[in-house]
């Protein structure tokens, strides 16, 4: 199985600075793929991180590959929806790559490691 997955680096989540925020969705996200035997694609060899940041360049990306990929993983709704309600035909066709969209809902249990 192959899944994609975006991190939006722009929110605060839970009161969470941005870059706590940022550690949040990643952690329970690569735990996700972890523990259901995911395989992390990345389309883009000059792309920096595993992940997505701009949902505009994920789709770019994916109509350069002409693929079908298992997953697309996302933290909580939050962090998609500006690019869902402001290009909501953009987020169909991205949609349409995948076979699942899963987001991956906030935990208690997760310990939140500050960044230096």
């Amino acid at each position: 199985m192959q899944g994609i997955y975006f991190v939006n680096d722009r929110i605060s989540l839970n009161s969470f600075s941005k870059e706590e925020s940022l550690l949040l969705q990643e952690q329970n996200i690569l735990e996700h793929f972890h523990n259901h035997n995911i395989h992390i694609v990345k389309l883009n060899p000059y792309q920096l991180n595993e992940y997505y940041t701009i949902p505009h360049a994920l789709l770019y990306d994916l109509k350069q590959e002409k693929a079908q990929f298992d997953y697309f993983i996302y933290y909580s709704p939050q962090v998609m929806e500006d690019f869902i309600y402001s290009y909501p035909a953009r987020w169909l066709m991205l949609k349409s790559y995948f076979n699942e969209i899963i987001t991956i809902e906030e935990r208690t249990d997760l310990i939140v490691k500050k960044v230096v």
